[in-house]
């Protein structure tokens, strides 16, 4: 008997939904939370370290679904322009043009096949069965047919197929390489004035998942003690930083974390708040402000030297929930937080000092917020700018002549870092001081007279901090 040969179900577009019962769903916790996360992302802008722990502890899933979970959340977000292209090249149409619950689903299955040991068939099935819950039966063929053509080469293969001549465009090359936009990979070249071997160790430091830091708190506890509690290490740069092991799993329910004895915090931001306080002051050295402060990191920092020394901080924070957040982390501590517009908060002038963490383009923490580097694009940097000056300025305007200004961005973006903190210092009248003098036994601070952080070199966020006194 003959009968008529099937065609390849390879890319084509799947039939319109149809109505009626679907599948029960499968039992597989990890790859449901990381899913149902990847969607959060692309529909409502979630952030993944915020939505997925707390959905793991909603559903109670733990130990090695959790892990998975994890692994499959933060590794899809952070490479999803790299999967993208790949999805695209097993398509016979526009990727814009797939359903978006479907398309997370791809994605969420090539990271597996990809970027995992679990095998190429579990990863086709547990897909396929995810999204046919999702949207249909009808989809399941179109799903099966892409991850097919997906699986049909490995990672490497794909990348050598994709990505740019590095000769004739190592930007892009190493962009696709280190799944980066490539706005973003040039915004680091640019900093680092390099488009070979350090631009390379940058985006792969930044394409590594981070460890987690805690803040010691000034005055409750010491760094050695919280290492020793933790099973951490004690940091290599700040006093009152520690290193976690391999991520340090969920933190909410740490007892040290619970009775306000330490807080998450990178060592880099730690690092950048010290800074605010080590430059030496003619007179009084007794009012602090921290101009933007939620979610309350800083002021939380600011707040324990503050006690230690005497001084008193106020923290301004435009969002009542952000400002409500700040009241919380700070309680005890002789910090007042105002709801307000920092540039023009309304506040008494004449601070000793005041620290400025600008609302930035967050290209210095990416590998936190693994789904930022696809949200973030490059148009949003002008707008960014112009609030840093407007705020930059209002800063200048409460300090006392003789005080001091920090500037803090957490990007490495110049237009961002230097050149907004260059206008406005010229503009202000204002003393420039060399920041790298406040920051003492950490390396490889270039040449001044701000301060640059990167991961590849300090192991924290790419944090910016620059330092002027008032006039």
């Amino acid at each position: 008997m003959t009968g008529r040969q099937r065609r390849p179900d390879r890319g084509r577009r799947p039939a319109p939904r149809k109505p009626g019962p679907r599948r029960p769903p499968a039992q597989d916790p990890a790859r449901r939370a990381a899913l149902d996360v990847l969607r959060a992302i692309t529909e409502r802008d979630a952030y993944a370290n915020l939505l997925l722990p707390e959905l793991l502890r909603e559903r109670r899933i733990s130990g090695r679904d959790a892990a998975l979970a994890t692994e499959l959340t933060y590794g899809t977000a952070r490479a999803q322009g790299l999967l993208d292209e790949i999805i695209a090249a097993c398509l016979d149409r526009p990727l814009k043009t797939v359903d978006r619950v479907v398309l997370d689903g791809l994605r969420l299955g090539a990271y597996q096949l990809l970027r995992t040991r679990i095998p190429p068939h579990a990863a086709v099935a547990s897909t396929v069965d995810l999204v046919r819950e999702e949207a249909g039966s009808h989809v399941s063929g179109f799903v099966n047919a892409v991850l097919r053509r997906v699986a049909e080469k490995d990672e490497q293969s794909w990348l050598e197929q994709l990505t740019p001549d590095r000769e004739s465009d190592p930007i892009g090359h190493l962009a696709i390489r280190t799944a980066h936009p490539r706005w973003v990979a040039r915004a680091f070249a640019e900093a680092l004035g390099d488009k070979g071997a350090e631009l390379e160790a940058a985006l792969r430091a930044d394409d590594e998942r981070p460890a987690v830091h805690l803040l010691a708190k000034p005055g409750e506890i010491s760094a050695d003690e919280l290492a020793a509690i933790t099973g951490g290490d004690v940091a290599p740069y700040s006093p009152y930083g520690v290193h976690l092991p391999s991520g340090g799993g969920d933190l909410a329910e740490s007892e040290v974390i619970r009775e306000r004895l330490a807080a998450v915090q990178d060592e880099g931001s730690q690092l950048v708040a010290l800074a605010a306080t080590k430059a030496a002051l003619e007179g009084a050295d007794e009012r602090w402000l921290d101009l933007c402060a939620g979610p309350g990191g800083k002021a939380v920092l600011l707040g324990s030297l503050a006690a230690v020394s005497g001084a008193t901080l106020d923290a301004v924070e435009q969002a009542p929930h952000r400002a409500k957040l700040v009241e919380e982390a700070t309680e005890g501590l002789p910090v007042t937080v105002h709801v307000a517009d920092g540039r023009d908060p309304g506040l008494e002038p004449r601070y000793d000092r005041v620290l400025l963490d600008a609302p930035c383009s967050g290209l210095g923490a990416l590998r936190r917020r693994p789904e930022a580097r696809w949200r973030r694009q490059p148009s949003d940097v002008a707008d960014l700018t112009r609030l840093q000056s407007e705020l930059l300025a209002s800063a200048f305007r409460l300090t006392r002549p003789g005080g001091l200004v920090t500037y803090v961005v957490c990007s490495p973006h110049l237009a961002e870092t230097d050149g907004v903190f260059t206008e406005g210092a010229r503009r202000a009248g204002a003393e420039v001081l060399d920041a790298r003098e406040f920051f003492p036994g950490v390396p490889a601070l270039g040449d001044g007279p701000a301060v640059q952080l990167w991961p590849h070199r300090h192991g924290t966020d790419a944090m910016f901090c620059a330092i002027a006194r008032a006039r």
